[in-house]
């Protein structure tokens, strides 16, 4: 089967390369599934660049402790462990896997049952893969530690991306005003997607406009903490779902420390793949949510997508389609 392989941390296109390996076999507990589709994310792009270096405790120090990255896949099951109950051969399944592992950037995969769930027919695979990891931080952000209520205020920094452009939608069920802050050329997709207000954030710093908001989901981290606790409104809660390690141990520490003194609520996101997606699945089907898909693109072009998803020009989730 192909694959894509790194060996060594680097620039995607230098450290990159397709290898033809053995198809996986999977243990008592997995299930081999061929992948038909798969995603970029944040963790893919780490796992290039061997970058935040604090990440390398995960991915390996000095080199990749594993050599086939990827972490978001729909497919289909060819085979199943002795001990696999709750998925059958032939079952078209989906999910975000990263709890158990990765390695999706390939033609089949073997992974733990539990890391996957069975795909609604009325889903594509295309939009499958496109849904677990950037629906569910969009989701656990907004509803389990943003509390959100109808008709509030909310912004989300980095509003183009997968989780941005299922945030605002889903924000929309509760009739709340949604601003987005992106790049330019995103801006335009960001209004057909739903959003109230765009900002580009190259032109205009939110945190600086006096505008308070009751929910910020961040998807960047990137401006200091005192900054957010200014935009937020009396009992706002700000949420970061990713960013530099630094930026995130400071909103760890100063979201204890900040309780004693004002109602305001900072907030880390710990992921729970895949818990939650019934209600996710449920929207899909009822229209109340769609996917914005950049791509679908061919696997060969993996390498410069992991590119490109570094250099934030993506609107929407990338999608790779297996040919």
């Amino acid at each position: 089967m192909r694959a894509i392989f790194v060996e060594k941390y680097g620039l995607p296109q230098t450290v990159l390369s397709f290898k033809e390996i053995d198809k996986p076999i999977p243990a008592e507990n997995e299930v081999l599934i061929k992948v038909k589709t798969t995603s970029i994310n944040d963790y893919d792009l780490s796992f290039v660049l061997g970058k935040p270096y604090l990440y390398r405790l995960l991915f390996g120090v000095f080199k990749p402790k594993h050599n086939i990255f990827g972490m978001e896949l729909a497919g289909i099951v060819e085979d199943i462990g002795a001990k696999v109950t709750g998925i059958r051969v032939g079952n078209e399944v989906y999910g975000d896997i990263s709890d158990y592992g990765f390695g999706t950037f390939a033609e089949y995969i073997c992974i733990h049952e539990n890391a996957i769930v069975n795909k609604p027919k009325s889903l594509s695979f295309e939009e499958a893969t496109a849904i677990p990891h950037a629906s569910l931080l969009a989701v656990q952000g907004l509803k389990n530690l943003g509390n959100i209520k109808q008709g509030q205020k909310i912004l989300i920094n980095g509003g183009g991306g997968g989780v941005g452009t299922i945030g605002v939608q889903y924000a929309k069920l509760y009739n709340c005003e949604v601003t987005g802050v992106d790049a330019e050329e995103k801006l335009d997709m960001m209004k057909s997607m739903g959003y109230d207000f765009v900002i580009d954030y190259k032109k205009e710093d939110f945190t600086k406009n006096k505008k308070q908001y009751d929910i910020i989901l961040d998807c960047k981290t990137n401006k200091s903490i005192g900054s957010y606790l200014k935009a937020l409104k009396h009992k706002g809660r700000y949420v970061t779902i990713g960013g530099q390690p630094g930026s995130l141990i400071s909103v760890f520490l100063l979201g204890k420390l900040i309780k004693l003194f004002t109602s305001k609520k900072l907030c880390i996101l710990g992921l729970k793949p895949n818990k939650g997606l019934k209600e996710i699945e449920n929207l899909f089907e009822e229209n109340k949510i769609k996917c914005k898909i950049d791509g679908p693109y061919h696997f060969e072009k993996i390498p410069e997508l992991i590119q490109y998803f570094r250099e934030g020009k993506h609107k929407g989730k990338v999608v790779i389609k297996m040919m």
